[in-house]
């Protein structure tokens, strides 16, 4: 029997980057693309390489096009990290593993390096099937600590928790990193918010703007960690305008999420130099009446529209710049 196990990237709706720095966020996941891991019995243990685990190509040109668009690591480092972390958590958790082996195989259509959490998407796929084959239940809260583990601890990956989290529980979530609640219990608190209230959300991105969190967050870390106040007043900030957002989608207010998702972005500007290209991709959403922020770290943005035609003049103007425009089907 073949183990089938999905999991879909994540889009922050508001409050990033304050995830890593016991601030507030709500994020969700959409369907529109998936990592897929397939796992099987087989008598020994293996870890099959897949399309972006390549170290074969036509021409030196075709080696640097490839770094440039997947990065120097594929899926098979994240998937052998994952298979150590969930056998060091049973082995801890005093969870007797039985002797079967298996192999493990992934597939992923997420758009890579652009802030919409990839990688964690294999992570999480895997551990979810790893679990199905040994009949292992984790929390989710504790599952996407694990999936954290994987990609700061193993892999060196500069990450926040948001993205695991949204991903571990599928559905829209609140989460609340507060510092003495983190100390406390080891991970945040987090609740499911209904996706229906949501407004109309679009996400764009454009593939050659992809740059990887670490680029973004290793001064804004170090900032922070020195207790640099302008940077600290900005997660408080961060934080606050969440709990401002929800309200907003609980009470229906529509324009106040668009000037609370604007002042998101708006206030990483003062803080993080964007890159030109990341801005151009703000700037046009927002010439067409759209707010617009970023996902994650840079390269693919998310905001609200008004209605139909407004969308129709977003997917225009932004085609012109060869930016990809799409409705994100919220998993529920």
């Amino acid at each position: 029997m073949i183990i089938e196990k999905k999991s879909y990237p994540r889009a922050a709706l508001i409050g990033n980057p304050s995830d890593g720095y016991f601030g507030k966020t709500i994020a969700f996941v959409f369907k529109n693309f998936c990592a897929e891991v397939q796992l099987y019995q087989t008598p020994e243990l293996e870890v099959k390489p897949q399309r972006l685990d390549v170290a074969q190509f036509d021409s030196i040109g075709s080696l640097a096009a490839d770094v440039n668009m997947n990065g120097y690591y594929g899926g098979l480092r994240l998937l052998k990290a994952s298979i150590k972390v969930f056998y060091e958590y049973c082995k801890k958790s005093n969870i007797k593993l039985d002797e079967r082996n298996f192999t493990m195989r992934y597939k992923s259509n997420i758009p890579l390096r652009l802030g919409l959490a990839g990688s964690s998407a294999i992570i999480t796929a895997s551990m979810k099937a790893m679990m199905a084959f040994y009949g292992v239940e984790i929390p989710r809260p504790i599952l996407a600590n694990l999936v954290l583990s994987v990609e700061v601890k193993e892999l060196g990956i500069a990450a926040g928790l948001q993205d695991r989290v949204a991903q571990a529980y599928e559905s829209p979530v609140f989460m609340d990193f507060d510092k003495r609640i983190m100390e406390k219990q080891g991970y945040g608190n987090y609740e499911k918010i209904p996706a229906d209230n949501f407004p109309p959300v679009y996400i764009a991105f454009r593939k050659n703007l992809s740059e990887g969190t670490e680029v973004a967050h290793n001064n804004l870390r170090a900032r922070f960690n020195i207790g640099e106040k302008v940077v600290l007043n900005a997660m408080k900030e961060w934080a606050s305008i969440t709990v401002k957002l929800r309200k907003a989608l609980e009470e229906g207010d529509k324009k106040r999420i668009h000037e609370l998702i604007n002042r998101n972005f708006d206030l990483r500007k003062s803080l993080i130099p964007i890159t030109e290209g990341n801005l151009e991709m703000i700037d046009a959403a927002r010439r067409i009446g759209a707010s617009a922020k970023f996902t994650g770290s840079g390269g693919a943005i998310i905001g609200t529209y008004a209605d139909e035609n407004m969308y129709a003049d977003l997917v225009e103007a932004m085609s012109k710049k060869e930016i990809e425009v799409l409705k994100p089907e919220i998993a529920k």
